[in-house]
């Protein structure tokens, strides 16, 4: 399972001219599930992104959390982490978990998320989605529950 995480200052999603997520203060997690995840996965992925300190302390430092800024999550699904472009110019998604599983551990995911008490928006799996990002920092951070990176 792969996440780009983004500390934002705020961020929204749009499903066919309707906004279906929002958030203030807090995080947007781009989310992609692999072949052969688990719920192993989504577990480590959950907890590590809510106690990631990336948030600034009164010292500027990134020493504070999302739950320690009581911020906001916004997760959208988003298989295209998985593709492959190392050979050739047209991307290879082989890797990618098929939409039953993918969904299954994404909803997962967000579901351990929000029981950590964390307010937390979605997008719509498998839907054209536009997401508004106002990156904070800008900070991004890549993570792989395999820890490839």
């Amino acid at each position: 399972m792969r996440a780009v995480v983004q500390r934002v200052a705020k961020s929204s999603v749009t499903v066919e001219n309707r906004i279906t997520g929002s958030t203030g203060r807090g995080l947007v997690v781009l989310l992609g599930v692999a072949q052969g995840d688990q719920e192993a996965d989504a577990r480590y992925l959950a907890e590590k992104i809510v106690n990631l300190r990336i948030f600034e302390d009164k010292e500027g430092k990134m020493n504070l959390s999302l739950k320690d800024i009581q911020g906001e999550i916004l997760v959208v699904s988003q298989f295209t982490l998985l593709g492959d472009c190392r050979q050739g110019r047209r991307p290879s998604f082989t890797e990618a978990a098929p939409p039953v599983d993918a969904e299954r551990l994404y909803n997962y995911f967000v579901e351990l998320v929000n029981q950590q008490g964390i307010p937390v928006a979605t997008g719509v799996f498998q839907a054209h989605m536009q997401v508004e990002i106002i990156n904070d920092g800008p900070v991004t951070m890549l993570l792989d529950s395999r820890k490839l990176f």
